[in-house]
């Protein structure tokens, strides 16, 4: 009996030991894991399947890119807590941010209803911008390099076949699995909702014709941009919510190719001069000119931002599957359109810092 007993015992011992290091292995493996060469580190990962999906076997992965600023945090987390409660799929959020916002955004997800939320924060580096991006030294303050995460996406999720990329600025009314599942044709490396097939109404830009052409976002006075031949009155698209297969991205060397036009603007300034939209969109245009699948428009209803009015009627809103508030009027500024649609997303953050910015916010606008 006393033999049996210590058999057991060592029994019991040996499997705790494997037990541990296993662990440990797996500890070593994604710390000892090839580091990007572009500081794009993972800082904070929670694993774990909600039950509700491992009981229905929909594991299949869903990878939503996000960046996630301090100033516009509370986007951020209300556009994830809206995919995240419409949906019954495997999503993981990898949430692109900056070394100093780690701390409030990690204590924001950990302590509200989105702790079972599965995510990834990642630590963007600026300096992989360096020469690539024209910084006005008088106006460095409102330079913002969060913007060109999605430029980065193989670096971001390394192991992903196909990625959704959001901006900060959506609300999300429907599963997202749709939007995954967006057909793109052979050799297309990325779908967007084209501007003029786009149940959003067109914004005219003075000076540049429109917003929802190429005039409106490239110089074609320079001879860089005419020796492309890309006729000026091609529709554009909104690069603030896309699909994106990775694998293409890969083989066509994607983010090398917007690279190089991002340090030839640096040198020629090849960006129309009376650009109305993000910085980011002109090299995303030459680069996925006539190369590129669309979205349903209704998965980026835009312009919601771009005045205080109501642009749409408050059906088509409810029926919009996302919406966008892109422009210079944020929901959380509160003067925007259907700021009341956002607000039921937002949550609270629990040390309050984000509140000061949205009441510094509303006291701009006021003005």
């Amino acid at each position: 009996v006393n033999i049996s007993i210590l058999i057991v015992a060592v029994v019991i011992f040996l499997l705790v030991i494997h037990h541990n290091f296993l662990s440990l292995s797996d500890f070593l493996r994604r710390e000892l894991s090839d580091p990007s060469p572009l500081g794009l580190q993972p800082i904070d990962f929670i694993p774990a399947a909600p039950q509700r999906l491992t009981d229905e076997g929909n594991d299949k992965e869903i990878s939503v890119v996000i960046a996630a600023s301090d100033e516009r945090l509370g986007g951020a987390i209300a556009a994830m807590n809206s995919i995240y409660q419409n949906t019954r799929s495997n999503v993981v959020f990898h949430i692109v941010t900056l070394n100093d916002t780690v701390d409030h955004l990690r204590m924001w997800l950990r302590s509200t209803s989105l702790k079972n939320m599965r995510y990834r924060i990642l630590d963007f580096d600026p300096r992989v911008l360096e020469g690539k991006v024209q910084v006005d030294p008088q106006k460095a303050d409102t330079f913002k390099p969060l913007t060109f995460a999605r430029f980065y996406l193989p670096n971001l999720v390394p192991h992903a076949e196909k990625v959704i990329y959001v901006d900060d600025d959506v609300i999300v009314q429907d599963d997202i699995v749709e939007l995954y599942n967006t057909p793109l044709k052979p050799g297309h490396a990325a779908a967007f909702s084209d501007d003029c097939d786009s149940t959003s109404s067109k914004v005219a830009v003075r000076g540049a014709g429109n917003q929802y052409n190429y005039i409106g976002f490239l110089d074609y006075k320079k001879e860089t941009i005419r020796k492309l031949a890309m006729k000026a009155n091609t529709c554009s698209f909104n690069p603030g919510v896309f699909v994106a297969n990775l694998t293409e991205w890969k083989l066509q060397n994607i983010t090398k190719q917007l690279e190089k036009w991002m340090a030839l603007n640096v040198v020629e300034e090849l960006y129309s001069k009376t650009l109305a939209g993000s910085v980011t969109t002109p090299p995303l245009l030459i680069v996925f000119y006539k190369q590129h699948s669309s979205i349903d428009p209704m998965w980026n209803v835009r312009h919601l931002g771009s005045s205080a009015g109501k642009r749409y009627s408050l059906q088509f809103v409810k029926a919009a599957k996302l919406l966008h508030w892109n422009g210079h009027f944020k929901p959380w500024g509160r003067t925007a359109s259907y700021a009341e649609v956002w607000e039921k997303w937002y949550v609270p953050d629990p040390t309050g810092k984000f509140n000061l910015i949205r009441r510094h916010s509303e006291a701009y606008e006021a003005k």
